[in-house]
């Protein structure tokens, strides 16, 4: 028997949210066969198996986190003594989940993405005490579970009164202390249902294996049972007497989970708004000559198989200005004290997709010609939509390009992609009256924005990258003057 823990598929992953499993109990797999589709911060991922054999168990269930280092499926290979985890009771796979030891430290997973677990590397994030002093199930303080008990979250979400201590089943001299959502046997996305629907789970009978509570049990329990009010501002019950709790706290709000890519974005943008001191500037830009330099580009033969678009000339523009402008290519080693200017150019382009703001870069941008960068930005764009962005696709950014002129919007002040020091925004390109030659005319115009970290460009230098952009989408031959 053998189990595969989750890895670190990406650096200083600490967990991932299943999503959705390739293989059921019973099913035969082989040696590098994809098992299961994993969400990170940064991507989903498609995880192989590393053993060949029959599956005994899943060890977590679709859209649930775990932790790097964590066991999520077990292999029956025929090799080893021992019942396959399947067969344990559900209610302690929590308890026997942590009492799995983890493989000898010069031993790592021979997965095909990423990196094998590093033992001991994942460490399990503290629960939130309670007001009381005491962790949330009621027992001792967090991080400090009696000997024998585990507190942490499980494979199943499972929980025995085995399971928790002492203190959650007896109280004051051997009186039993009042139940507790905590005692109840749940997985996580049942309990999560429950505080959505106000539903108090410690007065339904379960239904599921060993009397745990089903997602099934906590509905037919919203129109069997009164609700529990989440708030009067929620419930209203004095405006709406008749109405149940829930049916109000359905309509007035709906929570999202925080995880994956909205978590790994918020928490980029928040240590990079409060990190860097962001300077932006703008410029409104005549862009009729560089949108008829993208008709004529079109018609060449050598971009017959590519896209060109404005964002291909904006991007090659901003190669030419970092190449001139360096320090605005470089960023702040806080820990060394040092400015690392970088010599190579890997150009960022963000994109809102159907999992959030993805970042990827086109590698050694600066090195392709423009057929070339025309198809990196395609197949960047291409395969961002359809999900299959790579977290290797995402590191080692160094300039960020945002077109926020796809939505319609002139401008914006962008924040900085984490370990850079500028990123430009091009609003949408729209005509509005221009003086040329001294007479007012209709001409293509668009505003750039840059926003750059002030510790390591000074407003001369970005002033002067943002002037050569500028110049560059006014007068598309200074690229190959300056070029």
């Amino acid at each position: 028997m053998k189990e595969f823990r989750l890895p670190d598929v990406g650096e200083g992953l600490t967990e991932a949210e299943i999503v959705r499993w390739h293989v059921k109990v019973g099913d035969p797999v082989k040696v590098n066969q994809t098992i299961v589709e994993i969400e990170t911060a940064k991507a989903v991922v498609e995880l192989p198996c590393p053993f060949e054999g029959v599956v005994a168990a899943l060890m977590a269930d679709e859209g649930e986190t775990v932790d790097v280092g964590k066991p999520i499926i077990s292999v029956d290979d025929g090799a080893g003594p021992g019942a396959p985890v399947a067969e344990r009771p559900a209610a302690l796979a929590d308890a026997a989940a942590d009492l799995v030891p983890a493989p000898p430290a010069e031993v790592r997973q021979p997965v095909l993405v990423g990196y094998g677990v590093k033992p001991g590397a994942a460490k399990r994030r503290p629960r939130k005490p309670s007001p009381s002093g005491t962790s949330p199930t009621g027992g001792s303080p967090a991080g400090t579970p009696p000997a024998g008990a585990s507190l942490a979250g499980t494979a199943t979400g499972l929980r025995s009164p085995e399971a928790v201590p002492s203190g959650v089943r007896e109280g004051g001299a051997g009186t039993a202390a009042p139940p507790t959502n905590a005692a109840v046997l749940a997985k996580p996305l049942v309990r999560k249902l429950a505080r959505d629907l106000g539903i108090d789970l410690t007065v339904l009978t379960g239904t599921g294996p060993h009397g745990s509570i089903t997602r099934d049990d906590v509905q037919a329990a919203v129109g069997a049972a009164p609700a529990r009010p989440r708030s009067a501002a929620v419930t209203r019950e004095t405006a709406w007497p008749q109405t149940p709790a829930v049916t109000q706290a359905a309509e007035d709000e709906e929570r999202i989970p925080i995880r994956g890519v909205r978590k790994a974005t918020a928490q980029a943008m928040v240590a990079s708004a409060f990190t860097a001191p962001h300077v932006t500037e703008f410029l409104q830009v005549d862009m009729t000559e560089t949108m008829d330099a993208v008709r004529r580009l079109r018609e060449l033969p050598d971009f017959a198989e590519v896209k060109v678009s404005p964002l291909l000339l904006v991007a090659k523009a901003v190669l030419v200005a970092a190449r001139r402008h360096p320090m605005i290519n470089s960023v702040w080693d806080e820990a060394r004290q040092e400015i690392v200017v970088k010599h190579r150019v890997n150009l960022g382009i963000a994109a809102a997709t159907p999992r959030g703001l993805l970042v990827p870069n086109v590698k050694d941008a600066h090195l392709l010609s423009l057929p070339a960068l025309a198809g990196a930005l395609g197949a960047l764009a291409e395969t961002a939509r359809a999900g299959r962005t790579q977290p290797a696709d995402m590191a080692g950014g160094t300039i960020t390009i945002t077109n926020v002129g796809v939505f319609g919007v002139d401008s914006g002040t962008p924040i900085l992609n984490p370990g850079e020091s500028a990123i430009l925004a091009l609003g949408q390109v729209r005509d509005m009256p221009w003086v040329v030659g001294g007479q007012v005319v209709p001409r293509k115009v668009c505003t750039l924005a840059v926003s750059f970290d002030h510790r390591v460009v000074d407003g001369e230098i970005g002033s002067l990258f943002l002037r050569d952009v500028g110049a560059m989408l006014e007068d598309p031959l200074r690229m190959l003057a300056w070029g």
